[in-house]
């Protein structure tokens, strides 16, 4: 072979491996793009309560509509009061470098500290259901938005239509509050206490079921049992409500003592329809997470810090009675 011939030889072969080269661009960009998709954590409360596995469900859905725009990992933990155990799963997502974390948490004040590791870890973290302390977050020089209803709002709308609907003038009645370390579980007792406030209602007993049925039949029972005279029972959710409408049954008050409650679960429907419970409200928990994991993409795709996010993002609340 003439030295002109390998001259031209080789510069084929290079043209080629340019070539080559700039073909696998486009396939390198692809695998760049997938790995870029941003993993989302949402973690929950208690999932034997059944608006957590709705809003688990809405925000599957949701991704599996989504599923080239991100990742999700679901969690909860055993029951409302796990405070230790829900701290244990923000620590893991950590350890797992999610991209971002949506949590509803168990304690207003106890996840703050985890939650600022997180932060610190470069995660985004977006606080739905129940707000995070204002005063701590503060403590730690710390942003986090909030997603969800004004539960003081819905509260006191469950309270105005009962006061309207069943009450009078001093009446008394029971509020059976969630887990009192809550903010959410404090707004909405705030809610109650000022619609009954504005009816002229007293409020003779307030205890926590900790969210749960078996704990709002024992406190419901309670309260009946040390107030004879009282007209209702206002729950701060909807299982605690369930477990009311069983201690005023046994009590032999049905009809006589009303239950109102919160969330609207599928549960408490037939309870609204047949009057055994009278209102309740709906902050649409599908919905919510929703909400939650679009303010955290958002930030992630406009490479926001989390000290630029804006602190509360209101979402909505509406009043449900069994009246057609």
């Amino acid at each position: 072979m003439t030295r002109k011939h390998n001259q031209a030889r080789r510069r084929v072969l290079a043209a080629t491996a340019v070539f080559a080269a700039a073909s696998l661009l486009p396939v390198s960009s692809a695998f760049a793009q997938a790995a870029k998709k941003p993993t989302v954590a949402l973690v929950m409360k208690s999932l034997a309560n059944e608006f957590f596995l709705t809003m688990e469900t809405g925000a599957k859905d949701y991704q599996a509509h989504n599923t080239d725009k991100f990742t999700l990992i679901t969690n909860g933990i055993k029951d409302e009061t796990d405070t230790a155990n829900q701290i244990r799963i923000v620590e893991q997502m950590i350890v797992s470098k999610v991209d971002a974390l949506v949590i509803a948490p168990a304690d207003s004040k106890a996840l703050v500290p985890v939650i600022k590791k997180a932060v610190d870890a470069g995660i985004i973290v977006v606080n739905i259901d129940n707000k995070l302390d204002t005063d701590v977050l503060k403590s730690k020089n710390l942003n986090v938005p909030f997603v969800g209803p004004d539960n003081a709002k819905g509260a006191r709308q469950v309270g105005e239509y009962l006061a309207k609907q069943k009450l009078k003038s001093g009446d008394e009645v029971g509020i059976i509050e969630g887990v009192s370390t809550t903010t959410n579980a404090q707004q909405r007792t705030a809610g109650f206490k000022q619609a009954m406030q504005t009816a002229g209602v007293k409020v003779v007993a307030l205890q926590s079921g900790d969210w749960e049925i078996d704990k709002g039949n024992a406190v419901a029972s309670q309260i009946l049992n040390a107030n004879p005279n009282v007209k209702a029972l206002l729950c701060g959710n909807d299982n605690m409500a369930i477990g009311a409408v069983s201690a005023v049954r046994a009590s032999g008050k049905a009809g006589k003592v009303q239950v109102v409650g919160y969330d609207n679960i599928n549960a408490i429907k037939p309870m609204l329809a047949d009057g055994r419970v009278l209102a309740t409200a709906d902050q649409y928990a599908a919905k919510q997470a929703v909400f939650g994991i679009d303010t955290a993409l958002k930030a992630l795709s406009t490479h926001q810090k989390q000290s630029d996010l804006s602190s509360v993002v209101e979402t909505p609340v509406d009043l449900v009675t069994g009246k057609k």
